[in-house]
């Protein structure tokens, strides 16, 4: 099973914290995924969220500079959820150090968009595979295709809109997504009134 980007970019932030020197490697191992996909990983840690990042070359991996904390909770619906978060990290207080109510419990936000959510497509048509071509990243089998997406509503209303059938293979939150979308759909728009 595929994780979301979150989660990878989460597990790379601890190995880093630990000292564990990761490589681009390593989280394509970890995870299933391709060393270039993992390498993009670590590239949007370094630039997206101004990680300090760097390459030890005897090691043959990352480590940070100096201490690093992710600048927000990093969550969508398929992760574990995360208790406890700043409600804005890059202010800390006056005193140096943050207080109770500087907190905020991680459901009650929503975030959305700085790392893209990732599924995986099956399409058969090959002009549809063109309508999807943003979001598309690589082919992972003959007519699957593995995408990469920042607002789940507007991805899921590109499958809806498109010119022929999309199935999506996983992850399965945003398939059960999508049905739910369609029954609602199909509820308010029937011909007979509940």
């Amino acid at each position: 099973m595929r994780v979301s980007a979150n989660v990878r970019i989460q597990w790379l932030h601890e190995e880093l914290v630990r000292g564990t020197y990761p490589n681009a490697a390593r989280v394509a191992e970890r995870f299933h995924i391709s060393r270039r996909q993992a390498q993009r990983d670590i590239d949007f840690l370094k630039k997206q969220l101004g990680a300090p990042l760097e390459y030890d070359q005897h090691v043959q991996g990352y480590r940070y500079a100096k201490p690093f904390s992710l600048p927000v909770a990093l969550r969508n619906e398929n992760d574990e959820g995360i208790s406890r978060v700043p409600i804005n990290p890059f202010a800390a207080p006056a005193s140096g150090g943050f207080t109770a109510g500087d907190f905020a419990d991680a459901d009650s936000l929503i975030i959305q968009g700085q790392i893209p959510y990732t599924a995986t497509l099956a399409i058969k048509d090959k002009l549809t595979v063109l309508e999807m071509r943003g979001y598309i990243i690589s082919e992972e089998a003959k007519g699957e295709y593995l995408c990469e997406f920042h607002n789940v509503d507007r991805f899921l209303c590109a499958i809806l809109t498109a010119r022929s059938g999309i199935r999506i293979v996983e992850p399965s939150w945003l398939r059960d997504k999508l049905l739910h979308m369609a029954e609602k759909a199909i509820q308010y728009n029937s011909d007979t009134e509940t």
